[in-house]
């Protein structure tokens, strides 16, 4: 997560040549965070969208009551707030760095004017839309037909996939169970030997065992992102 990415890397410019990437990059607007800190807030207007060149951010939708709800952490080569980018509506949600982060904007009027010059990044984006909303798609009827059990199991091989550390309670929002059953449920993979668990620290030592339990839900919208 500390390795900073180009914007060639980005699954929405691959399409694109090197003079096009350099006039794209012209338009972005890189700023560093730290740990922990506000991106953008829920319920304010959206100018733009955001890209992640290194670290991770965590999009999370608060209930009038309170209750908060992990939607997706996205690292290094995913985006944020482009929902909002073609209905300029307001931020449905937060965004807050977990860890020290790199991440670009660009505004709106500026990327429309882009893409009115290079007109093959809208089917890149629309693809990532797509996929994004598919795999939301699935994890509704995983909330439905997986136990805690499988859902953790996926969300752990995500992580791991990143190299994060969530909180036990982070844990518990994202895979949509209690504190207790996600607490629960580590503490007997850790005993059958699936798991070791090292403060927030969670290590796979039989990926194979999680893979079968955590399918056959597919929630991948592309390596830089969990849902």
């Amino acid at each position: 997560m500390r390795v900073m990415i180009e914007l060639k890397d980005f699954r929405v410019f691959k399409d694109l040549k090197p003079e096009e990437l350099q006039k794209l990059e012209g338009l972005v607007r890189k700023i560093d965070y730290g740990e922990e800190e506000l991106i953008f807030m829920e319920g304010a207007p959206a100018f733009g969208f955001y890209l992640v060149f290194k670290g991770a951010v965590k999009l999370v939708k608060r209930s009038a009551k309170g209750k908060s709800q992990i939607l997706k952490i996205v690292g290094p080569g995913g985006l944020l707030g482009e929902t909002t980018l073609f209905d300029k509506g307001l931020h449905n949600a937060y965004a807050k760095t977990i860890v020290p982060s790199t991440v670009g904007f660009i505004e709106r009027g500026d990327f429309f004017f882009f893409l009115e010059h290079h007109p093959k990044v809208i089917f890149r984006f629309f693809e990532y839309l797509s996929l994004e909303l598919k795999a939301f798609q699935n994890k509704l009827a995983e909330r439905s037909y997986a136990s805690s059990k499988e859902r953790l199991a996926r969300l752990i091989l995500a992580l791991d996939r990143l190299g994060l550390e969530l909180s036990r309670a982070e844990l518990a929002e994202m895979a949509g169970v209690s504190s207790k059953t996600a607490i629960r449920t580590l503490s007997e993979l850790e005993s059958r030997g699936i798991i070791s668990v090292d403060n927030r620290r969670i290590n796979v030592l039989k990926e194979d065992y999680l893979r079968r339990l955590s399918e056959p839900f597919s929630l991948e919208v592309d390596k830089a992102i969990i849902i």
